[in-house]
């Protein structure tokens, strides 16, 4: 309960925080200059503070070529409507969503708020929401990395009319893995990264393949197909 009750006072502070300065805490990676095909979110955690694997996944994913915006989780609702303009301008290629801790609510929220205006969101990825939440129709693809012994341990669940592939992967029995560096693993970079060039590179869908089925060997890890 004292667990419960400190986050609920981390979670107000993040929240006010969030509304106080939406775009401050927003960090954003356009280098190339070049519009991508697709569009990748990256949203942190409370404060912006805790979630910095989110900057360590997206330099990672840069230097596969894959270009993403790592955004505070209180930016969601004008980054699905961005995503949502985008994709009714004609840019129809994969949205992938990505987030940790708070970050993750705000991830599923997002690709809920897609779904709401038949947008398809091709991979939704989570670290350790704190809540659980359902992924719906729109959505062709979600993993979440959780624990179910922790104070932070949402699952996503199958909304009405998923028919997607959907991972909840428990990681309470994996050592050294907590709520403030789950988001920072490279074992779970890699499984993500390599998920992502299946989706934007067609041509590395074999090699991704590969990569993507090992990726989990090193650890002991129980995932759960919902």
């Amino acid at each position: 309960m004292f667990t419960r009750n400190v986050l609920t006072v981390f979670i107000a502070f993040g929240v006010l925080i969030g509304s106080w300065h939406p775009d401050a805490a927003a960090k954003e990676h356009r280098k190339s200059g070049i519009n991508p095909h697709y569009q990748l979110y990256l949203l942190k955690g409370l404060a912006d503070v805790f979630s910095t694997g989110m900057d360590f996944l997206e330099a990672k994913l840069e230097a596969h070529g894959i270009e993403g915006e790592v955004h505070s989780h209180a930016a969601w609702q004008s980054l699905a409507q961005t995503a949502i303009a985008k994709w009714r301008g004609g840019l129809r290629g994969p949205i992938v969503i990505i987030g940790h801790s708070l970050g993750a609510d705000a991830a599923i929220t997002m690709a809920q708020r897609l779904g709401e205006a038949q947008v398809p969101v091709a991979l939704l990825v989570t670290f350790s929401p704190v809540d659980s939440a359902p992924a719906m129709a729109n959505v062709a693809r979600a993993v979440n990395y959780f624990q179910s012994n922790s104070a932070w341990h949402g699952q996503i669940t199958r909304g009405a009319g998923f028919r997607g592939s959907l991972e909840n992967i428990d990681l309470a029995q994996t050592p050294g893995i907590t709520h403030f560096n789950i988001e920072k693993v490279d074992q779970f970079h890699t499984a993500t990264i390599s998920k992502v060039l299946t989706l934007v590179s067609p041509h590395t869908r074999t090699a991704s393949r590969n990569s993507d089925a090992s990726a989990l060997q090193p650890t002991s890890i129980s995932a759960t197909n919902q």
